[in-house]
């Protein structure tokens, strides 16, 4: 006797080929029914024996395509219909859309086969995909994902795509980009021409996945030279587009979980340890960093322009610093104008613009450090359902958030919201996702700081608001997405966030317990002379712990009039704000143990004080901790004592780091939790985060830290979603 079931499947199931493989695997058991996208992910129904019909479920699970990313499932026995047949029809659409929108693939190995194949119809064509790659979130309009609303309705498929389309055995059967040389998008250019123009010195600008690219010949120094001028970008490294992954393995020490990261359908951007020995990089690709961020063609474009290159290619964000990148054809001739030396277009829109992904692998797993192409806007299935939330996120590395019960939905990163354009990129995105989403907030979310622009924004939109401490974003961020409610210790470094006090925090410890967040410790506070100025020149905060140390001014490099001036501000507290941030703390002790003085970017001068690091060893400097205080004075007069004797900077860090480590430590055996939470910008610090973990473990403790949202701010508002939805 037959029997009926209807699986209701949420999650990334739009957009690689789940309908077709349902569907050929429900024929091959001679089962009935029909499959179709909803608004909340795809509906199976069917039909036939029960046997049959374990045998069904048990392949999907096992046998569904490697993309597809089930969240959760619903299955419910019906009585038999009576089908006669397995069909895919046509969407629903009349409900609440919450289904997940699949991020922009990369190129998969069969694609990548066939553009190679002189004999193939898509032979050296640079828009080839299947249902296993290609544009998914850059291209979509509205859901549910159909051909229609996507941006591959204004190309009609010829006879041949058609047939392919329609073909159940056909890695192309229903993929909605489906494209050839006949029907599809179209370049503006020849590849050899594009390639020889990278390899003349010139700058192209060229229309990618997710919006402009430049890219320029990576061994090239004058036109690196060129780039950076032009763009504004002084020191911060440019990423690098190698060929392939023994190109990469020539310039980088590349190792397993690094070279799979690299080669997987995300195809981020990948900070490996630079070899300096025999290098063909220009030395201005990664400046002063000792590190380069690789990442492999992820586009038929890409691939095939590097295998006609055969050279590592800079390949960085089409815009201005501090801008949103382009992604329309004029748009991008009127901005980027005066960068770019050609351009490189083609036909079909783009419907938000969405960066390439950074990633780095800590503790044997990949941490992303920049969530856009290839994640987003994948979401963080949480424990409990949220109200209707619309976050705001932070104020640098901003992502926003919407949260539609168990679900927060996070945006790709939309970037540091210093000027106007990025404010107006930023409030596009929040209109984007929540028409995308058909989602109506019931209260909105953002930082605690009053003077953001995003607070502000919050203000004028006549809902109720939740101020979120930026810190407790943080580690609630971290907690969500490893599926933890409390008790824990949530531990939150970074360089800056507005404390509940006033107080510029950033080394904060927090004892959790649901929505209860309890400050148990945090780094003795010192000042900023100069404020925002000390962040930029690291030789001013290492003057101020000299002082208050009192130490003297023997160690500090800053000149002595102008150092008598800056005293003169501490003792009277002018334009010298306090603070408790581990990033200041670490910018003090790059530029104390002459490893850096400035931070011409984000994070430089810490991230310099961490690859200086040498040998192994457990000598630290004393990790004092008074009451709620991490003391960092014991620990800079030893790092002191240690310049003074001549230790070496590499491994004046290894200790200092070790010091940091030893304070987590410390905490968590005062506090007694048993697991700890890991959050903040400082555990991007590789050395830092897996000494943290490995010393918690082995001191009965269960850490947690990061993996697919980033610890930097790229996650505050998955924490803010959460606080406030809760």
């Amino acid at each position: 006797m037959n029997e009926r079931i209807r699986i209701s499947v949420y999650g990334a199931v739009q957009g690689v080929g789940f309908r077709p493989f349902i569907c050929r695997l429900a024929r091959e058991l001679s089962l009935s029914g029909h499959v179709s996208n909803n608004a909340s992910g795809a509906v199976v129904e069917v039909e036939g024996p029960a046997a049959s019909l374990d045998e069904f479920t048990a392949r999907m699970d096992r046998e569904r395509p490697r993309p597809c990313l089930i969240l959760a499932r619903e299955t419910t026995r019906l009585e038999p219909a009576g089908y006669t047949s397995f069909e895919i029809v046509a969407s629903q659409t009349a409900e609440s859309k919450t289904a997940v929108v699949l991020p922009d693939l990369a190129t998969c190995p069969e694609c990548l086969a066939e553009i190679q194949d002189p004999a193939a119809r898509r032979f050296g064509y640079p828009f080839t995909n299947c249902t296993n790659c290609g544009p998914r979130y850059t291209i979509i309009r509205a859901i549910p994902y159909d051909r229609p609303n996507t941006t591959m309705a204004l190309f009609k498929m010829c006879p041949e795509c058609r047939a392919e389309y329609e073909t159940v055995t056909d890695r192309r059967f229903h993929a909605q980009p489906i494209a050839c040389p006949r029907c599809g998008p179209k370049l503006n250019a020849k590849v050899h021409q594009i390639a020889a123009w990278l390899n003349d010195g010139e700058i192209v600008a060229l229309k990618g996945i997710g919006g402009f690219q430049f890219l320029c010949d990576a061994r090239n120094s004058d036109a690196v030279r060129r780039l950076r001028t032009r763009k504004h970008r002084e020191e911060k490294p440019f990423a690098v587009m190698f060929p392939g992954l023994d190109a990469a393995q020539m310039e980088c020490a590349v190792k397993p979980a690094e070279a799979a990261l690299l080669e997987s359908s995300a195809a981020p951007i990948v900070l490996l340890r630079a070899r300096r020995d025999k290098s063909q990089l220009a030395p201005e690709v990664s400046m002063s960093s000792p590190y380069v961020g690789a990442m492999l063609p992820y586009s038929p474009l890409h691939f095939l322009l590097l295998t006609r290159c055969r050279f590592p290619v800079v390949a960085t964000s089409g815009n201005l610093s501090d801008e949103p990148i382009a992604i329309d054809n004029d748009e991008a001739h009127s901005r980027l104008g005066q960068i770019a030396d050609r351009f490189v277009m083609h036909d079909r829109p783009i419907v938000r613009p969405c960066d390439d992904s950074v990633a780095r692998v800590q503790n044997g797993r990949e941490i992303i450090m920049r969530r856009a192409r290839g994640y987003a806007p994948l979401p963080v299935m949480v424990r409990k359902p949220l109200r209707k939330v619309l976050a705001f996120g932070a104020h640098l590395k901003n992502t926003v958030a919407i949260a539609a019960g168990r679900q927060v939905f996070l945006s790709q990163h939309i970037g540091d919201l210093e000027t106007l354009a990025a404010f107006r990129a930023f409030l596009r995105a929040i209109e984007d996702l929540s028409a995308l989403y058909e989602f109506t907030p019931e209260l909105v979310a953002c930082d605690l700081h009053p003077d953001y622009a995003s607070s502000k924004h919050a203000e004028t939109l006549n809902l109720p608001i939740v101020r979120v401490q930026h810190h407790m974003a943080h580690v609630a961020a971290c907690a969500a997405e490893n599926d933890i409610d409390g008790p824990y210790l949530g531990v939150a470094w970074d360089g800056t966030g507005y404390g509940t006090d006033g107080v510029i925090w950033g080394s904060e410890f927090f004892a959790v317990d649901g929505p209860e967040f309890r400050r148990v410790a945090h780094l003795r506070p010192f000042q900023l002379p100069g404020g925002e100025s000390a962040i930029r020149d690291c030789r001013k905060t290492a003057l101020s712990l000299l002082h208050h140390a009192g130490l003297g001014l023997a160690m500090s490099e800053v000149k002595p009039h102008d150092a008598q001036v800056l005293i003169k501000m501490l003792e009277r507290g002018i334009n010298s704000p306090w603070t408790t941030s581990m990033g200041r703390l670490l910018d003090a002790a790059a530029s104390l143990s002459g490893i850096s003085t400035r931070n011409a970017f984000e994070g430089q001068a810490p991230m310099r004080f961490e690859a200086a690091i040498s040998n192994s060893g457990a000598e630290a400097y004393p990790a004092v901790l008074r009451r709620e205080e991490l003391d960092w004075r014991p620990a800079i007069e030893g790092l002191v004592a240690d310049v003074h004797r001549n230790l070496t900077p590499g491994d004046i860090a290894r200790r200092f780091h070790n010091t940091l480590v030893d304070w987590i430590l410390a905490v968590a055996k005062e506090i007694g939790l048993e697991r700890v939470v890991l959050s903040g910008g400082c555990f991007q610090n590789a050395y830092l985060a897996e000494k943290t973990v490995e010393r918690l473990t082995a001191a009965g403790h269960r850490p947690y830290t990061h993996q697919r949202v980033p610890p930097n701010d790229g996650g505050i508002a998955l924490g803010q979603a959460v606080i406030a939805g809760a």
